[in-house]
């Protein structure tokens, strides 16, 4: 049992919290019945990207073998059976996707995309350069729209963006670390490292991260955020933005860190303060301004 619930990953349930975006830009926190229904969302994901994992680890562990951290997950290790977490994988993908079909028919099809593309990037999508990092972004997007879906919201194709673009510059940090990490075991860990070259990863992570501060910006000033008089003031969150994506290429490039995520998000405190500073402009902006009746100026 021990080893089946960390080869789940909980601690990367964390990716899947972008479900909540639409909750929370479309000014339904309140709302006790879409709070609930994007909770199970977030909890369909969480069921959809575990059996992603174990489906993945399966036909990864050999290469995790060869990987100094890796090797020691439970299916590389041989402390999980593949067929156990094999049959794990199929109860939770069944689960999850019957469940996404009983909240609403669009959320079905996005939770039910999730599942397919997250198969054909483990059978084989994995191995080729650059898509392999897009495929990674495009499931974030779908996490995102899914929860907006669940509700039955609009989601700002700016806000699909700023996701695309921030998963991106996830996934070229990480290979970026895995390729220095391994060095000439790279191609052995993840065929597409192969391709890869950290001069090229740091020219893309630039291009990306130019992208995503701008995107957000944008999204910030669009017509269609907040929905409220004072949804232009979440501009005032772009220097938290701005922070964030810096301190993160600070750990990246002086520190060797960027090979998870999720660890980063969780333990690093400048980070996570930055994090609860934006959250807390956008509470303010978004629905504590609005209540009171007030609108303040650029």
């Amino acid at each position: 049992m021990a080893a089946t619930w960390e080869a789940l990953r909980p601690r990367q349930w964390t990716k899947n919290l972008i479900v909540f975006a639409g909750l929370l830009f479309a000014q339904q926190a309140g709302n006790v019945e879409a709070v609930a229904i994007a909770v199970l969302a977030f909890l369909i994901f969480c069921a959809l990207s575990s059996a992603g994992y174990l489906f993945n680890d399966i036909l990864d562990a050999p290469a995790d073998r060869t990987h100094p951290v890796k090797q020691r997950r439970p299916i590389a290790s041989g402390r999980l059976a593949a067929g156990n977490a094999a049959a794990v994988a199929l109860v939770f993908a069944s689960v999850g996707m019957a469940l996404s079909l009983w909240i609403n028919l669009r959320f079905g099809l996005i939770a039910c995309s999730y599942v397919v593309l997250a198969a054909l990037y483990s059978l084989g999508l994995k191995r080729i350069v650059i898509l392999d990092v897009i495929i990674l972004a495009v499931g974030f997007v779908l996490r995102a729209a899914g929860g907006a879906a669940a509700i039955d919201v609009p989601m700002s194709p700016w806000l699909l963006i700023c996701t695309l673009m921030l998963a991106l510059f996830l996934g070229l940090s990480k290979r970026r670390h895995e390729l220095v990490l391994l060095e000439e075991n790279a191609a052995a860990h993840r065929a597409s490292l192969s391709e890869y070259s950290p001069y090229l990863l740091d020219q893309m992570i630039n291009v990306v991260t130019a992208s995503t501060v701008i995107a957000y910006a944008l999204y910030t000033l669009s017509t269609e955020t907040g929905g409220s008089a004072n949804s232009h003031l979440l501009v005032y969150t772009v220097p938290a933005v701005l922070f964030g994506v810096f301190r993160y290429l600070y750990l990246v490039h002086q520190r060797g860190e960027g090979s998870d995520p999720d660890r980063i998000l969780v333990r690093d405190i400048p980070l996570i303060i930055d994090i609860l500073v934006w959250l807390a402009i956008v509470v303010v902006v978004v629905y504590v301004l609005p209540v009171r009746g007030l609108s303040l100026p650029y």
